[in-house]
Formats: structure tokens, sequence, C-alpha cells
């Protein structure tokens, strides 16, 4: 578990700016619209509708000798490289066309390398709890890599390198010096378990498709997850601008960020507590509710809240990672329903959209971040902003994530595959091994 979750210290990080940085960064000091942006991040999603599943089924069937998904991640990691250099450490002057291509690009190259990594962290076990630690190996591995970053930032701003613009090429470089290293580790350390096949009517063609549509647990899941995320991302997406025009304290942000992460990752052992006596997904949905609560005080907070405002955003980001990690393990507990049904393994096309839930999450979140502020008479390039502009600001960043998960709550809270019926699951698809 270890050297599988190793490249995610790194790999992952490459995801965080994009709601962090990049928005303020192209509209704050590269001048460009603010909802121009946002809709340029959000558009650069509607190429994963295409490839997602196509590199979910490819990376299914894609038998060779060193198994089906070390080929794809090698292969994705040079492009990985290259699209995060072009969008972290732009040659200026750039346009919001520039910005959509290279975004396109970035988010492809993670669909390759992503999506057959988080397919291979499912296959790795059979067991409902297991599960959870596979996935808390990896997801506690990117929280710790946003630690480093984030300390680094910190380091850059202590020795006087403030500008977005240095920080995200720092980033660039560690990313596309680690990630290939890590990688390698990885592949040359973990194997791969065969795929399961259970004795039944073999289906094909779209008819395998449509079984993703019929299986009511996995939508639940994705459609919950996607609006948890958009909840997350919204807010990611705004921190920086309520920090700079709003609490007046820009130089906050790496740091508040990292202790944010340093409580997220503190937190994982007491949701995986949690996770045990309740259930994957009533421990999710109460992760989730608990952002939601604190995000409710958001709009009281103005200029010079410093303390107040940080001491929110830490507790509301403590739930964090165990959000995602326990959401990629039930969404492996699902696979197992479709595996007994279908009689297929189709991990990768789960997962592929699965990942264009959590794709489609990112872009409604920085939609809601950046064009619905937009709406309300907020650009981050103005020099000066009303007392209303500034509460519709903080209303957005606080009462807009609250509504997305209380309408997804009750979407996980009564979900049918529990720990009982992952057992179910595994023996039934254990009983009938095809000869």
């Amino acid at each position: 578990m270890f050297y599988y979750s190793l490249p995610h210290l790194t790999h992952a990080v490459v995801m965080l700016p994009l709601a962090l940085f990049i928005p303020s960064y192209y509209a704050d000091e590269l001048a460009l619209p603010l909802a121009s942006v946002g809709l340029a991040i959000a558009a650069s999603r509607i190429v994963d509708v295409f490839t997602d599943p196509l590199i979910g089924i490819l990376s299914d069937r894609f038998q060779t000798r060193w198994g089906r998904r070390k080929p794809w991640v090698i292969a994705g990691t040079p492009l990985l490289m290259l699209a995060t250099w072009m969008v972290f450490a732009p040659v200026q002057p750039v346009s919001v066309s520039y910005l959509l291509v290279w975004s396109c690009l970035l988010y492809l190259a993670f669909t390759i390398v992503d999506l057959p990594y988080k397919a291979w962290g499912a296959e790795l076990s059979t067991n409902y709890s297991e599960r959870s630690r596979v996935a808390a190996w990896r997801e506690g591995m990117g929280a710790l890599g946003q630690v480093l970053f984030l300390s680094m930032l910190s380091g850059l701003a202590y020795f006087g390198y403030h500008q977005a613009y240095q920080q995200l090429l720092a980033i660039a470089m560690v990313v596309i010096i680690s990630v290939p290293l890590l990688m390698l580790v990885m592949v040359v350390k973990v194997g791969e378990r065969p795929p399961d096949t259970v004795q039944i009517k073999h289906r094909s063609g779209w008819k395998q498709i449509l079984l993703i549509f019929k299986n009511r647990a996995f939508l639940r899941t994705a459609i919950s997850i996607m609006l948890f995320g958009a909840a997350l991302l919204c807010q990611a997406t705004l921190h920086k601008m309520v920090l700079t025009h709003v609490i007046g304290e820009p130089d906050l942000f790496a740091p508040m960020i990292l202790l944010e992460n340093l409580a997220s990752l503190a937190a994982v052992p007491f949701w995986l507590w949690v996770s045990d006596r309740i259930g994957k997904h009533r421990a999710v949905t109460l992760a989730a509710i608990w952002v939601g609560l604190w995000s409710l005080i958001f709009p009281l907070v103005g200029a010079g809240d410093t303390i107040l405002y940080v001491c929110l955003i830490v507790l509301r980001g403590s739930s964090f990672t165990s959000i995602f990690l326990l959401s990629n393990s039930i969404a492996a507990d699902v696979v197992d329903y479709d595996t007994a049904t279908s009689g297929q393994h189709r991990t990768g096309l789960y997962f592929s959209v699965w990942g264009m839930a959590i794709k489609c999450s990112v872009a409604i979140g920085v939609l809601f971040g950046t064009w619905v502020p937009s709406l309300f008479g907020f650009e981050p390039s103005a020099l000066q902003h009303s007392d209303t502009t500034l509460f519709y600001l903080m209303a957005i960043y606080g009462w807009i994530p609250c509504l997305l998960v209380f309408c997804a709550a009750p979407l996980l809270w009564n979900f049918p595959i529990d720990q009982a019926r992952q057992r179910q699951l595994r023996a039934e698809i254990e009983r009938k091994p095809i000869d």
C-alpha cells in the first residue's frame, strides 16, 4: 500500500492549483476576465466525456505481460509533465484560448494516469474495510504531498517570493522532477491482481454500458460525490480572493491551506473509526455535512477577522481527505455489484464514469466560484468593491456549498451496499469462477 500510494505524493497536487491558484492567477495577475477563466476551465472538461470512457474500457481490456493498468500510467506521465508546465508557467502574454487548450491537455493527461491508477487501487483488495485502508494510504499520501507543497510555498513567501507566478513555477518544477521517479518505484514494486469473472450469461456492446445506468447504487454515489466535490471546489476557487479582497491578508494563503491540510490528514484515523462503526456511506455523509455546517458562518466574516476565518477553514477542512478516501472505497464496492451482474471485471470503465463525476464537480465548483460572483459585480482586478458586492461574494462562498452538501446527503445516508451486502457480492463472485 505504501509503494502504491507513493506517486500520489506529487501527482495529486497537479489538480490542487487548478482551483486554488489558476483562476485567481489568470484573472488577477494576467488580467483575464474572471468569468472567462472559469468558463475555460469548465469547458476543458467536455473532452473528458469522450476520453474517460474510452480510456476506462481500453485499460480494462489492455492485457499485457506487465498488466492492464501499468502501461497507461507510464504512457500518460510525459504528457502530464508537459501540460503541467504550460498551465502553471505560461509564457506571457496569454489568452483564454491558451488556458482552454492547455487545460484540456492537462485534464487528458491526468485521466490517462489517474484513471488506471485508481482502478488499480480498487483491485488491490476485495475486503470491505481493507479497501478503505488502501484508499486512506493513497489519499493520505496526497494530503501529505499538499502539506509538503504548501510548506514549500510558505518557505518561498518567508524569503520574499510572494508572487503567484513564482509559486506556480516552483510547483511545476517539483512535479515534473518527482512524478516520473515516484511512478517508476510504484511500477516496479506493485503487482496487479487478475480480473474477477463470474459464470453468467455474457452481455456485450451497448448492453454492457447500459448496465452502468441500471446500477442505481453507483449512480447515487457518483451524483452525491459530484455535489460534495462541487461544494469543496467552489470554496477552494474563492479562498485566495476572499483572503485578498475581504480579509485583507493575501500572504496568509499558503500557511492557511497548510493548516487545513494538516487538520485533514490528522483526522483520517477518526473518520476511518467512524466508518468501521456506522459504514462508509454514513461516515462520508457526516464528513460532508461537517463542511456544510461550518460554511454557514462565512458570510459573517469581514475585514480583519483573520483568526475567526482561519479557524473556520481549519475546522471545515478536517474532513476533506476522508471524504475522498471513503468515496473511492465505496466506488470499489459498487464495482463488485457490476461484476456479479455483468460477468466482467470493468473497474476501469466504472472509474472512468466516476472520474467524469469528479471532474464535473471541479467544473461546477469553479463555475460557482467564478461566474456566479461575477454576476453580482465582483471582479478581482477591480481596485475597490462595495460592501454589498463583498457580502454577495461571502454568501456564495459559504451558502452555495452548504446547499450542495445538503442536497447530496440523502443519496448516501441509506446507501444499499454496506459491509454485509459487499461480503455477499464477493461470495457470489468467488463462488462461480469461469473455468
